[in-house]
């Protein structure tokens, strides 16, 4: 299985990640991989569901019952992606010793941009559909899996898009609608299952709430109060306008 080059770039630009993966690596509890990786524990949890849902497929796993708190371990992807971080390393010494000039490095830093999305969901274009000055991309996420994006046509030549291009759709958690399987969404949204995998709550503000999809992928929500308890089915409801889209460079 070849590497995502969106998950590469990522790891490229953000090297505390896969510290974060040798200490679980090495730890096996998220807890003492936290510590170790300078991140708190919900820091490291944020972690995990980024790169897993960048990754074609997941590169942490839960294990119930971990040792030290969370329990986790890497799969067989994740421990390849340690593998092939010890190569990369050795390119970007490579490429920082063939640098023309200081500011070449800078350059390159404001060409890739970080985003405060929460949700980063790893898809593939099926279909764009002309809607007046707009378009409507729609995405396959895996596993059964489609999601909507509308966006304007000026952005789908802008980002060359095409059936078949892969690309980040990002979603903010407050944008997410989290409903019981038997609750009916708002029309003309889209809505994606998953299961309630955890709660975090918070005494100033709403709770969070992280949806495990079928795809491997993980959602990250906001609400002010839980509809489901952990472990049970949910809708994910959310309009294609809040859906944004990012190709790699």
């Amino acid at each position: 299985m070849t590497l995502s080059p969106l998950l590469a770039q990522h790891i490229a630009r953000r090297p505390q990640r896969i510290e974060l993966l040798r200490h679980i690596a090495e730890q096996g509890s998220i807890t003492r991989a936290a510590k170790a990786a300078g991140l708190s524990y919900k820091g490291a949890w944020d972690a995990i569901d980024e790169l897993n849902n960048l990754a074609h497929t997941p590169l942490v796993e839960r294990v119930v019952g971990g040792k030290g708190g969370g329990g986790a371990r890497l799969s067989a992807e994740g421990q390849r992606l340690l593998r092939l971080y010890q190569k990369l390393q050795a390119l970007q010494a490579q490429v920082l010793e063939a640098a023309e000039d200081a500011n070449d490095l800078d350059l390159l830093g404001r060409l890739m941009l970080r985003t405060s999305a929460r949700n980063q969901l790893h898809g593939r274009v099926t279909a764009i559909d002309a809607q007046g000055r707009n378009d409507q991309i729609t995405l396959d996420l895996g596993a059964g899996l489609s999601l909507r994006a509308q966006i304007t046509h000026d952005s789908t030549q802008t980002l060359t898009l095409a059936p078949g291009a892969v690309v980040v759709a990002l979603i903010k958690a407050g944008w997410l609608s989290v409903l019981p399987v038997d609750v009916a969404g708002t029309p003309g949204h889209d809505c994606l299952r998953g299961v309630l995998e955890q709660i975090l709550p918070e005494a100033q503000g709403p709770c969070e709430m992280r949806i495990g999809l079928a795809n491997g992928q993980t959602l990250c929500a906001l609400s002010p109060r839980c509809p489901v308890n952990v472990g049970e089915p949910v809708n994910v409801w959310l309009d294609p306008a809040n859906v944004l889209l990012g190709t790699p460079l």
